[in-house]
């Protein structure tokens, strides 16, 4: 896998993951490939685990120098091993591993977004928000970031269509002022349609605990909260984009 590396890409991967560089008098320049085809390649994997194997692998991936081929064998070999990490959708990178039927349905909503050219970037801000959650170095405010601009794309043309800079904020604040304009598929026992989106988009705009600055100190989303404001999200994106949850005419 890291023989399909030049020395431009090795650099710094091996920078980045302080691996040094091999040195050698026949060499003018010290030489970053050879410490990570040592690294991935058999001859000195006994020497190499854990998770500096797993930093090497992720890193080669998101340079995307190795070939597709390579990908998938090594995405087998991980499911072979019954590994924690799985080769991601891109096959630019390691992920953990999900229930295929969570991962999957995820996957979908991205795929429906995409599709839906109301939805804005609301795929691709969900698709960064599940690496972000998911990927081998997660970033929990990062992924909960784009977990709420995912719903903001995705709600923008039915909650606030005519407003430029909607967020989350200003279109619970249209929710709450004009409920009748809105309606959902999910019957309310209360007669309010619109309650079950509406109290998903407050959960997730008001678990953001990192979103402003304070006398008091900023507290960052933790994994745990990030993971489950990401599939929060994702269900209020296939909502928006499936007609769930609409205008009323």
């Amino acid at each position: 896998m890291a023989d399909s590396l030049d020395e431009d890409h090795a650099r710094p991967i091996c920078l980045r993951l302080r691996i040094p560089a091999f040195t050698d008098p026949r060499y003018r320049q010290p030489q970053y490939k050879l410490p990570l085809a040592r690294t991935v390649g058999t001859q000195l994997l006994e020497r190499t685990v854990g998770t500096q194997l797993l930093d090497v692998v992720d890193e080669v991936l998101r340079v995307r120098a190795a070939y597709e081929w390579e990908a998938e064998i090594l995405g087998r070999m991980l499911d072979d091993a019954g590994s924690a990490y799985r080769v991601n959708e891109a096959g630019d990178g390691l992920e953990e591993r999900v229930t295929p039927a969570v991962r999957d349905a995820v996957r979908q909503t991205i795929t429906n977004a995409a599709a839906g050219p109301a939805a804005g970037s609301a795929a691709d801000h969900l698709a960064a928000a599940w690496q972000a959650a998911y990927g081998r170095s997660p970033d929990p405010v990062r992924a909960y970031g784009e977990a709420i601009k995912a719903v903001e794309s995705a709600a923008h043309a039915v909650i606030q269509p005519n407003h430029p800079k909607a967020t989350l904020g200003t279109m619970l604040g249209e929710l709450k002022g004009a409920r009748h304009k809105f309606t959902a598929v999910i019957p309310s026992p209360a007669g309010d349609p619109i309650a079950p989106a509406e109290a998903m988009m407050r959960a997730l705009w008001e678990g953001q605990t990192s979103r402003h600055g304070a006398q008091t100190a900023t507290v960052p989303e933790t994994l745990d909260a990030a993971r489950a404001g990401v599939h929060l999200a994702a269900a209020l994106v296939q909502w928006f984009v499936s007609g769930a949850v609409v205008r009323t005419p």
